[in-house]
């Protein structure tokens, strides 16, 4: 059973961080291997999951709530906490957000879930990279502009001032973390395979976490931003105790955001022989 399996991240220091014992084959395997990484934006991995593209991939949770026909969320490998969610941020817009043209970093991001669900009803959006958003807001391009990734560490130094932690906002709303990418499987692999492949990555972190300086070179092939104070501040709020097991919290979290998205209209309503749960596992 030992079969080649796409596998899917985005370069971002998080994803590189926990990818890193694998893709450099740290990680012994049993009964799966993978092929060479794909690393690409997360929208991107959003659309290929929508394609069913890959074996095991990185993907908003947001997207997750698409494609649970097709894939299984993993218990290891999230994005997941407390004061980390993404920021609607203006250089100089004023008045009601929800009459403002906003730059999102992809549809199918949770960054833009969380967008449709704070204002509570559309808004004008422009989709683009994550790394455009900042100078499209401060060319005009956009009223405002919703920023993830390391953008959230740099905004202030662009001066743009920030009209709404969304993560903040999840926070204060339901008390629970903000669930914002994962990692999911194929739910036609079999059970045990699925099962390996959560506990490579699971050790994958535990090995980054043992030793984080040899993880450096690689994260930095990868990321948009080399500064080390900033690579080691979007890894330690976006690695924690979530990435390597959700929990009994984590999944309460997952299953609110997919119940808050059918409630506004996002999702389509699951069928009444499925539960949130059984769907998610």
């Amino acid at each position: 059973m030992n079969r080649e399996l796409s596998l899917g991240f985005s370069p971002c220091p998080n994803d590189t961080f926990i990818f890193c014992g694998l893709a450099q084959g740290k990680i012994p395997l049993r009964r799966v291997r993978f092929a060479a990484p794909l690393l690409e934006d997360v929208e991107t991995l959003n659309s290929w999951a929508m394609q069913g593209r890959l074996d095991v991939t990185k993907l908003s949770f947001h997207a997750l709530g698409h494609v649970l026909d097709r894939y299984t969320l993993l218990d290891s490998g999230a994005a997941l906490g407390r004061g980390c969610g993404p920021l609607l941020i203006t250089a100089q817009a004023v008045g009601d957000p929800a009459a403002w043209t906003v730059a999102i970093p992809g549809q199918l991001t949770t960054a833009a879930l969380l967008l449709r669900l704070f204002l509570r009803q559309p808004c004008r959006t422009v989709i683009m990279r994550f790394d455009q958003i900042m100078e499209a807001v401060l060319s005009g391009k956009a009223d405002a502009g919703v920023i993830i990734h390391e953008s959230r560490f740099t905004y202030q130094e662009r001066g743009l001032r920030c009209v709404q932690d969304l993560g903040a906002w999840w926070e204060e709303e339901t008390g629970l973390p903000i669930p914002l990418g994962c990692i999911a499987a194929r739910r036609s692999l079999p059970a045990e395979m699925i099962e390996e492949i959560e506990q490579s990555v699971e050790a994958s972190i535990c090995w980054a976490q043992a030793d984080p300086a040899a993880c450096l070179p690689y994260i930095r092939q990868h990321a948009q931003e080399l500064d080390e104070a900033v690579i080691a501040a979007h890894v330690g709020l976006y690695v924690n105790d979530f990435s390597l097991r959700l929990g009994e919290e984590g999944r309460a979290a997952a299953q609110e955001l997919l119940k808050r998205g059918r409630e506004a209209g996002i999702f389509g309503q699951m069928d009444s022989n499925y539960s949130a749960k059984s769907m998610l596992w």
